[in-house]
């Protein structure tokens, strides 16, 4: 027994004069032990016992340990699994807290907490050899790029995977391509400057482990959506394992040194090991009680509101602090600007029996008070696959969220004209009636993301084409809304890809160009395709990996327009809702016209009508001498003339030519199908 010593401040490795302090929370364990191996993970180096303190955190400082050392845990106490407890001193387990992880987790069954077969056995094997173990690691220097300032009306996402965009990047030297350092070369900076987006939306790199059926067929998580040590990024990006966060911090400091925010997409709604039949390799063993929501009625099961087999529980005290302190360490130690929450209703279910979701959850109110977090830029994934899962609109304010309904109905209308002009409308202007009382960026906007087909696949495929996954085409979303334009993946025909092209254009411009914060999945501005596969989280391979030598560049630099057009036009920034002709509103919001294209305002049944309209939009600024802005919406298959309101109007863009080469207007435009036009005029207009 080590001598008596307060427990520290922070949980983990922590290196003092002296020695190194340890700590774990464990309340329901019986005894625990710190296990410490030389640096290669392999040879002991002894096994310590640590002292309990009052609120269930053993603890223990030890002189002489290196740094670099690599140590577990072993973890007494009932098995019990019909009761929720699954201690396994057996089993080396590795701390939820670590800064640095050694090894990687293998799949083998050797790794089970229970006989294999027979769960409610207690398997006696010693897993120790080949453990996932945590690394003792110093703190790192202070960061030296302050953190970019975007205006959240100006903002832009872009998110990308680390690994799949810089894999076949020509200008990105082949030892670093897939490694943060690739990610930080200046041809990479450079594409994501010149494109014009302000915030970098990285997938995760949280040290993941992969599950052990995917291992089985060969493959991976790809995506990093399986998280293992919350606050150690992954070693399989770094070019030095040993200097995985130093390459992980110099990473985000180039992004910074470039004028590009950083978010981080962070995973607590469940863990890597899965359902109760799943591996034991951390929390599992260390206090399963404690961690995750368990069922009432069967503890020995665990609510799935990620889908995933698991669900942590952020009502306890402790599992909260592990999140709390993840997040401090991704800010201060590596500098990230903000986070995306994955499915994040699973982070705000209360205690009650029905879980509901909350917006005073634990997480929420700890995130708004704390003062390295509450700055941050917080974006909610506001589904999970539990009861009453989809909370649209429901997150604190400040806080930004994925909005599906904009993506859903931009896809209707575009693709398959369907929806109501009403609910077009809606979205186009920010989804005011979901998120009205929060500001006008709190709706991400966009129409593909990592999860679903990429822009590409939606204009060239019927359905999804997921046999790779090892799931017989079962896996992913039925339901995308896609349209092949005549025929599946693809086409050499000069027509069909003239119609692909002419959909993504429109698609793109209404995206970039509506109210609110808008969201480019990486490689969209390149024609990326996954050959019809609309959930590719198990593919790291070429499939994911975006083809840089076949980049569509004639649609990147159609991109890089629009968000220069964004930039230019304070009308199209998301600073303030719009308002309408007879509705009251705070000084400096726009005014915004919705006419039909005789130039003659929607009634109310234009607005009820089964199918989308053409429809203009006059925007009017509160401010004189700022530029009013005319958009022209055709979703329609035949082309349509537009009467122009009152005005000199100058044409920017035209979504069907992929022009945006201003050229003046009369008084009036035709509009080719499926496009999107918009002019600018600086006459003074009033209401």
């Amino acid at each position: 027994m080590l001598p008596h010593k307060p427990a520290p401040a922070r949980l983990g490795a922590t290196p003092l004069d002296g020695g190194v302090a340890f700590a774990l929370a464990a309340p329901h364990a019986s005894a625990v032990e710190l296990c410490l191996f030389d640096e290669a993970g392999q040879s002991p180096r002894g096994r310590h016992a640590m002292q309990r303190d009052p609120g269930g955190i053993w603890h223990g400082q030890l002189p002489g340990v290196p740094l670099g050392s690599c140590y577990g845990w072993r973890v007494h106490g009932p098995w019990a699994p019909a009761q929720g407890l699954r201690f396994n001193p057996h089993k080396l387990l590795l701390d939820p807290c670590a800064r640095e992880v050694a090894g990687r987790y293998d799949g083998s069954d050797l790794h089970l907490g229970h006989v294999p077969g027979e769960p409610q056995l207690q398997d006696s094997r010693d897993n120790a050899a080949s453990a996932l173990k945590a690394r003792v690691v110093a703190d790192l220097p202070p960061l030296r790029q302050p953190r970019p300032q975007v205006d959240p009306a100006r903002r832009v996402l872009y998110e990308l995977h680390l690994k799949s965009y810089t894999m076949r990047h020509p200008g990105v030297p082949e030892a670093l391509r897939g490694r943060y350092e690739g990610l930080a070369q200046p041809a990479v900076l450079e594409h994501l400057r010149a494109l014009g987006i302000t915030t970098v939306s990285l997938m995760p790199l949280a040290h993941r482990a992969d599950e052990a059926r995917l291992l089985a067929m060969g493959l991976s998580n790809h995506w990093g959506y399986n998280p293992i040590a919350w606050a150690a990024p992954d070693t399989r990006y770094a070019r030095d394992p040993r200097q995985v966060r130093e390459e992980c911090r110099a990473m985000v400091e180039a992004l910074h040194e470039a004028g590009l925010e950083v978010v981080l997409d962070v995973v607590f709604n469940h863990s890597a090991e899965s359902d109760a039949g799943g591996p034991t390799l951390s929390l599992r063993g260390i206090d399963n009680r404690l961690y995750y929501a368990c069922l009432r009625r069967d503890p020995s099961r665990y609510h799935d509101w990620a889908g995933c087999g698991n669900a942590l529980d952020l009502n306890q005290p402790l599992a909260l602090r592990l999140v709390m302190d993840s997040l401090r360490r991704w800010v201060e130690d590596f500098g990230i600007d903000g986070f995306r929450f994955d499915l994040a209703p699973a982070l705000g279910r209360d205690a009650t029996p029905e879980h509901r979701f909350q917006a005073r959850a634990p997480l929420f109110m700890a995130l708004a008070q704390d003062p390295v977090l509450r700055d941050r830029l917080l974006i909610a994934e506001p589904w999970d696959v539990g009861p009453g899962g989809y909370q649209l609109g429901h997150f604190p304010a400040g806080w930004l969220e994925w909005n599906d309904l904009f993506r859903d109905t931009q896809r209707a209308v575009w693709l398959h004209g369907h929806g109501t002009p009403g609910r077009w409308a809606q979205a186009l202007a920010g989804s005011s009636a979901v998120f009205g009382g929060r500001p006008a960026h709190s709706s991400v906007n966009f129409v593909a993301a990592h999860d679903g087909f990429c822009l590409q696949d939606l204009v060239s495929y019927q359905h999804k084409h997921n046999q790779a996954n090892g799931e017989d085409n079962r896996d992913g979303h039925a339901h995308n809304l896609s349209h092949n334009h005549g025929v599946e993946g693809p086409s050499k025909d000069p027509a069909v890809h003239a119609r692909r092209r002419a959909s993504q254009r429109a698609l793109l411009a209404s995206t970039l160009l509506a109210l609110g914060t808008p969201m480019l999945l990486a490689g969209d501005e390149l024609g990326h395709s996954q050959g019809g596969n609309n959930n590719a989280y198990c593919q790291d391979n070429e499939l994911s990996w975006l083809d840089w030598e076949g980049a569509d560049l004639a649609l990147a630099r159609f991109v890089a327009e629009l968000l220069a057009l964004r930039r230019e036009l304070p009308l199209l920034q998301a600073s303030g809702w719009w308002r309408a002709p007879d509705e009251e509103a705070p000084p400096g919001a726009a005014l915004a016209h919705w006419l039909s294209p005789d130039g003659q305002p929607l009634n109310a049944r234009d607005w009820q009508r089964e199918h989308p309209l053409p429809i203009a939009v006059w925007l009017v600024p509160a401010r004189r001498g700022e530029a009013a802005c005319l958009w022209l919406l055709n979703p329609g298959s035949e082309a349509v003339s537009f009467s122009l309101p009152p005005g000199r109007w100058t044409l920017r863009l035209d979504s069907h030519a992929g022009s945006l080469a201003p050229r003046p207007l009369g008084s009036g435009l035709r509009v080719p199908a499926r496009a999107v036009c918009l002019a600018t005029s600086r006459s003074p207009s009033t209401d």
